[in-house]
């Protein structure tokens, strides 16, 4: 078990993020970014933390990846839609997108009652 937002350098507990400007694939493209309710750019963070999970998931040869959905960077089928207002669009969290483009299957939290 692993959390990318931990391997990325936050602590527990942390101040609430979102993706401002799209989805975690824009983040990886440099066209987003993820900021905290106070305003901190913390995009760096959450990429660190989306590259070592990318690299632990190799060092384990994972199949697939279960990740907790709405977060900035596990979302896998939803992800806050940046206002801070408890809204969420369709899109994917910076870690779970990576691990797609990767050619890993991820799958949410939610998803697992289906597939057992």
């Amino acid at each position: 078990m692993a959390c990318p937002e931990l391997l990325g350098g936050f602590s527990t507990p942390r101040e609430p993020a979102e993706i401002i400007g799209g989805t975690g694939e824009d983040v990886l493209n440099g066209t987003a970014k993820i900021v905290t309710a106070s305003g901190e750019d913390v995009t760096e963070l959450y990429m660190e933390g989306a590259a070592k999970t990318l690299a632990y998931a190799k060092e384990i040869n994972a199949s697939a990846v279960i990740l907790k959905e709405n977060s900035p960077s596990c979302g896998s089928g939803f992800i806050y839609n940046g206002t801070f207002s408890g809204k969420k669009i369709t899109g994917s969290g910076v870690t779970a997108a990576l691990l797609k483009q990767a050619g890993y299957r991820v799958i949410s939290e939610n998803e697992l009652n289906d597939i057992l």
